[in-house]
């Protein structure tokens, strides 16, 4: 059977009221003067009950007063630069590399690509990380998003160098993970995390070109594994700085995240991120299923061998009313 054909609407099992939330007023130009209006973010039809964690909460505000003192962790400032050093010398090893070695660095980006968009981000394969990312989305651009506020820099990779802010461990706690923590799979992965890491991301992919097709032990280490970890690792948190930067917001002008297309070509379909935000639940993370989206064809693939299930996507009538009540007006259709 076709994959599309297996792709579920989204279930009417909830309630859906007129019941708003509401962003803070905004001032509207009216008769030469200004009048206080409040823009509605969300209609209860958008609101999943299983995903409420999710769903960004325009009523939470920073604590007043001073700001922590900054807290740098050395060891990841220090593992970090040497893994970018040997990317770097990777790149000048790369025109000597055997033709293999960069078909297998090819086929280990999407890999590591995929596990991370439709592993860790849309099936939230990891414990600690979806933690985060409920934070994330639910405190978007306050204390409390672990990775957003400060600046390209700090949303891209200076999130990862520093101790979080006391707001995110404070909200995290608050968090319910019990479906995470009832997952046998989730919690193997969070045990077994720091020798799966070695394995996955160093041992394996040096192993491979240097065993197989023998390729230098050198080529093998700087190129397939360091010159790969640190584009896959980039790629990645582009979407959690460019994509908040550039480009368009057509479903919800009142949130930070935009669309951009080029963070989507490097990310495997993770750069429609205002759509992301709008619409937490959707498993495609985008309107338009698999354009410029392999984590929704390789899903929707998997989906068609019964090895996923209770994929969840938004109609197209919730989208377009989202969008008339909130968009930016940028929206195309397609």
């Amino acid at each position: 059977m076709p994959a599309h054909l297996l792709q579920e609407e989204i279930s009417s099992s909830y309630t859906t009221t007129t019941t708003t939330i509401t962003a803070p007023p905004s001032r509207v130009p009216q008769n030469g003067g200004y009048k206080l209006e409040k823009t509605p973010l969300y209609l209860e039809e958008d609101i999943r009950p299983d995903i409420k964690d999710d769903i960004y909460d325009p009523t939470y505000k920073d604590k007043e007063g001073p700001r922590p003192k900054v807290e740098y962790v050395w060891r990841n400032i220090i593992l970090m630069s040497l893994q970018h050093l040997g990317a770097l010398y990777g790149i000048i090893l790369i025109p000597i590399c055997k033709f293999y070695t960069w078909l297998w660095g090819l086929f280990y980006y999407f890999v590591s690509a995929l596990g991370i968009t439709a592993g860790v981000h849309r099936l939230m394969m990891s414990f600690e990380w979806a933690c985060d990312h409920h934070a994330h989305h639910k405190f978007s651009e306050t204390d409390a998003d672990p990775n957003s506020r400060r600046g390209f820099f700090f949303s891209h990779v200076g999130w990862l160098l520093v101790r979080k802010h006391p707001a995110v461990k404070e909200k995290g706690l608050m968090l319910d993970l019990s479906d995470l923590k009832a997952e046998k799979l989730v919690m193997f992965q969070r045990r077994f995390y720091k020798p799966g890491v070695v394995l996955m991301c160093f041992i394996l992919p040096t192993l491979v070109p240097f065993y197989f097709w023998g390729e230098t032990f050198q080529h093998s280490l700087y190129v397939a594994t360091f010159l790969l970890y640190a584009v896959v690792l980039n790629a990645t948190w582009l979407v959690n700085s460019a994509a908040y930067l550039y480009r368009y917001r057509p479903y919800d002008k009142n949130i930070s995240p935009w669309e951009n297309v080029l963070v989507s070509l490097g990310a495997v379909g993770e750069g429609f991120h205002n759509y992301h935000h709008s619409f937490p639940y959707d498993y495609s993370a985008s309107e338009y299923r698999w354009h410029i989206n392999l984590t929704t064809f390789f899903i929707d693939c998997v989906a068609a061998l019964s090895l996923a299930y209770d994929r969840k996507k938004v109609s197209k009538a919730t989208i377009l009313a989202r969008i008339k009540r909130t968009g930016d007006g940028s929206y195309k259709s397609g």
